[in-house]
């Protein structure tokens, strides 16, 4: 399978790529816990159907020292009892986040007063645009066709 649209060979495409890199480097250096960014972005990825994400945020996890058995569970993380609170909390934002199109009025305050009982304000502007940006990743990926399967952990540098 081939994308519609080669990403990395496309001159215009790199120039937004980017910046969306950029982005993501930017908040990799918050103080969020990189396994709940993980979480996040697979729960994203996952409810998006974006197999390339879902991949590459599967494998960079597992670099990273995740646990098979929580990658496992991020797709039923409320009935898994092997997330904290504060990673709960976090990818039920992540879930409304992503959703936006199925609740009118946006993420309920209640799911965004429990994400702030576990995260400082720091943390969650890092976790509001991780969330943004993952779901803007999926969607390039998805509207392309970007195949999955590939991704080594690192590759993007």
């Amino acid at each position: 399978m081939d994308a519609r649209l080669n990403l990395f060979a496309n001159e215009n495409a790199a120039k937004y790529l980017k910046f969306f890199l950029g982005a993501s480097k930017a908040i990799s250096g918050s103080t969020l816990p990189a396994a709940t960014m993980e979480l996040v972005n697979l729960r994203a990825s996952q409810i998006n159907g974006c197999g390339f994400c879902t991949d590459m945020h599967t494998k960079d996890a597992l670099a990273a020292g995740e646990s098979v058995t929580r990658l496992n569970l991020v797709a039923a993380w409320r009935e898994a009892t092997v997330f904290t609170e504060a990673e709960r909390a976090a990818l039920e934002l992540a879930e409304q986040g992503t959703r936006l199109a199925d609740a009118a009025g946006g993420v309920p305050d209640e799911v965004w007063a429990n994400a702030a009982k576990h995260y400082d304000e720091d943390q969650l502007a890092a976790l509001v645009a991780q969330i943004a940006l993952i779901n803007a990743f999926n969607r390039i990926n998805v509207i392309v066709q970007q195949p999955a399967g590939d991704y080594q952990p690192g590759m993007f540098g």
